[in-house]
């Protein structure tokens, strides 16, 4: 067991895989949303928020995209916006030995909020 290991004994890999999606999502809403965007700028944005999130333990995977329809409406005069919870399509992909979890976040129309969830 290594070091690490020990204070995730109480977990399955699920659980873990879980747990540190969440977290990895979880980290990049609050650190990211109210980020000056504009369109142009928005690809290396997704990148920036990729590869940080590619940092965190147990990620493997890591998709970035914004909804542009949302973003083009939220631009204003000064051709640039701040990227809002609504704008976030992602998926993070985690994996504990042979255990991989997708979390996801995407705005929820039924519930017209940006819902954090599992998807595999």
């Amino acid at each position: 067991m290594s070091d690490i290991d020990k204070y995730f004994k109480n977990l399955t890999d699920r659980e873990h895989a879980i747990f540190e999606g969440a977290v990895s999502m979880g980290a990049l809403y609050h650190q990211f949303v109210g980020t000056p965007v504009s369109i142009e700028s928005s690809q290396s944005l997704k990148d920036a928020i990729a590869e940080s999130i590619m940092l965190q333990p147990a990620v493997v995977d890591v998709k970035v995209d914004f909804d542009m329809d949302l973003m083009k409406k939220a631009i204003g005069d000064m051709q640039y916006t701040s990227l809002d919870g609504n704008m976030l399509i992602i998926e993070i992909t985690t994996q504990i030995n042979d255990t991989k979890i997708v979390t996801c976040i995407s705005y929820n129309e039924e519930l017209q909020y940006p819902l954090m969830y599992v998807k595999d």
